[in-house]
């Protein structure tokens, strides 16, 4: 059973677009039909419903150049009072993409790790292909992926039909790599020998917080204020994200060992998930890694 699992990342998410860009130009093909089960979350949540719809790569890399700086216009510079950005942009978004359709509407297994924060509870959207737990098929595409994608302070929880509020399934399962392991396990009854995943990150980050003669540690260190853009940076969330990412992934490469792939470059500086200046940089990164990888990735699809 061959998996593809999608990192959250923000606007970092450009950089697996581009790999699958270059994937798709590389093999004349959707990337979809490499894989049997396909997971996002958060900025890969909506990777991989495109995915899962066959859209070309190289229209949503065009999408997130475009809507990118739409997005990620701030409402808020901190946060206190109500969410740095609106979710006007992604949700108008994600309708015009996604349209009407449903999660009843698309057969092929795909999983969306998000938050039941209403309840504390973790929760993963999915599609219409048997799973006990799809407990409402009715919940729009659009609906599943702005769930995933809405991280808490920077966006607001997505509320699903006056039912419960969802947020970021970064929060648990940034690398969704365990999820599918456990899906394949459980529900497809697969052996974990038989499981192979490609998972792709968002990039590496060097994220740290030095030790200083200041031992009060409040906002001011964990969300630092920037005068010359006079914003928070998002470096907390960035460090939690990265730190589930890495974290899992190393759990998934104990577990399967070299049947457990996993695309993503170091990116030296801080970038963080809502910074667009940054994009050209990522879709050169990504060009960089399938240039680098290009045979190992061959003979990990198993293509001729």
């Amino acid at each position: 059973m061959k998996i593809l699992c999608l990192d959250g990342g923000g606007i970092r998410g450009v950089f697996e677009v581009a790999i699958l860009k270059a994937l798709e130009e590389e093999y004349k093909r959707p990337i979809s039909q490499y894989f049997d089960l396909i997971a996002g979350t958060s900025t890969g949540s909506i990777i991989a419903t495109s995915v899962v719809l066959e859209k070309k790569m190289s229209d949503l890399l065009d999408s997130y150049q475009k809507f990118g700086k739409k997005v990620f216009k701030r409402q808020a510079k901190i946060g206190l009072f109500k969410s740095v950005y609106s979710d006007k942009e992604l949700r108008t978004y994600f309708k015009k993409s996604f349209g009407s359709k449903t999660l009843a509407d698309i057969t092929k297994p795909l999983l969306i790790p998000a938050v039941d924060v209403t309840h504390g509870k973790p929760y993963v959207y999915r599609t219409n292909y048997g799973h006990p737990g799809s407990a409402d098929l009715s919940i729009k595409l659009w609906d599943a992926v702005l769930s995933s994608c809405s991280a808490p302070v920077y966006f607001p929880p997505n509320n699903i039909k006056n039912q419960y509020l969802s947020v970021d399934g970064g929060l648990w399962a940034n690398n969704p790599a365990l999820v599918c392991i456990t899906e394949a396990i459980d529900f497809f009854k697969k052996d974990i020998n038989e499981l192979k995943i490609l998972s792709i990150g968002t990039g590496m980050q060097d994220i740290e917080y030095n030790i200083e003669r200041d031992k009060y540690w409040g906002i001011k260190k964990w969300l630092p204020f920037r005068f010359m853009t006079m914003k928070v940076q998002p470096k907390l969330l960035d460090l939690a994200l990265d730190l589930s990412s890495e974290s899992i992934s190393y759990h998934c490469g104990i577990l399967l060992g070299e049947k457990y792939m996993r695309l993503n470059k170091q990116l030296g500086d801080e970038m963080p998930f809502d910074d667009v200046k940054f994009v050209d940089e990522l879709i050169e990164l990504g060009k960089q890694v399938v240039e680098e990888k290009r045979e190992e990735i061959s003979q990990f699809l198993q293509i001729q």
